[in-house]
């Protein structure tokens, strides 16, 4: 099997030394194996991706001497793809809506005094989960908003018996545990798809056979691991690298401000400068 990996940044600002080093770490790796480099733009967001940051993410990854297959999957073109997913949980009967509001969601674990936290924060209470049929349907056909969200409990009875986990390349043989993420959306009120989901059908349609990736994700992967396994798709070997740092010992990141490539670039650096800066010039992730 070809080695098939890929870097899908999502264009919401221009990429950071961070963004770099993640994309480098993809590319020397597809180069060192023979294999193949995708580049994919996860623009589900709607409201916040702009086709400057688009045409930016391609600027930036060129002049750092990166190159990729044609064409890039724009996510926003895809949609009927996460639809089809959907469908096939919901058949299984593994998801239900969830009319809850942000608000709504923090009063009720506010009021709880303990909910359980899981890697994204407090763990969603269940509120909608145990609404029946007829009440689901009213609330539907009022018009009130919803979200759909995967029943936990529901889809670890369906993979019950068998024993799952995934490759890491820095931490070896990883076991599945999904349960601490709770009952995740995985299409939202504004989006019909969310990340987990997006991802996950992404990297089977795209024959992605090793995801590079930071380690902020790493524990993401339990729950792209269970829905690779309810949708019976494929499972990639990981590696989540390290990631960059400011002088405080923060991860790099947009809302931080961390220099943008682009910055960096009209400040007169050389694309051999601004890998070094990303801690890529030896290709070590």
């Amino acid at each position: 099997m070809s080695f098939v990996t890929r870097f899908a940044p999502s264009p919401t600002g221009y990429l950071h030394l961070g963004h770099a080093h993640s994309a480098l770490a993809a590319w020397q790796a597809a180069r060192r194996a023979g294999g193949r480099f995708l580049l994919r733009i996860e623009d589900i967001d709607g409201g916040r991706a702009r086709p400057e940051f688009v045409a930016g993410i391609q600027e930036d990854l060129a002049w750092l001497g990166l190159d990729w297959e044609q064409p890039v999957r724009r996510q926003s073109k895809h949609m009927d793809d996460y639809a089809a997913a959907l469908a096939r949980l919901d058949a299984a009967g593994l998801l239900y809506p969830c009319f809850c509001t942000r608000k709504e969601i923090a009063a009720e674990i506010a009021a709880s005094g303990n909910a359980p936290h899981g890697p994204d924060g407090p763990r969603y209470p269940g509120t909608c989960r145990g609404l029946d049929d007829g009440e689901r349907r009213a609330r539907e056909a009022a018009g009130i908003p919803f979200a759909l969200r995967l029943d936990m409990d529901s889809a670890l009875r369906a993979i019950a018996g068998r024993t799952l986990g995934w490759t890491d390349a820095r931490r070896g043989p990883v076991a599945l545990d999904p349960a601490p993420f709770g009952d995740v959306v995985l299409a939202r009120k504004e989006i019909p798809t969310s990340y987990h989901l997006a991802v996950t059908v992404d990297d089977a349609l795209q024959g992605v056979t090793c995801v590079i990736r930071g380690e902020d994700l790493f524990e993401a992967t339990h729950v792209h691991r269970l829905l690779q396994a309810l949708l019976g798709l494929p499972t990639p070997d990981y590696c989540h690298h390290r990631l960059l740092t400011d002088a405080a010992g923060r991860r790099l990141a947009k809302r931080d401000g961390a220099p943008t490539i682009r910055a960096l670039r009209e400040a007169g650096r050389s694309p051999e400068e601004v890998i070094a800066m990303a801690g890529m010039a030896a290709g070590e992730a």
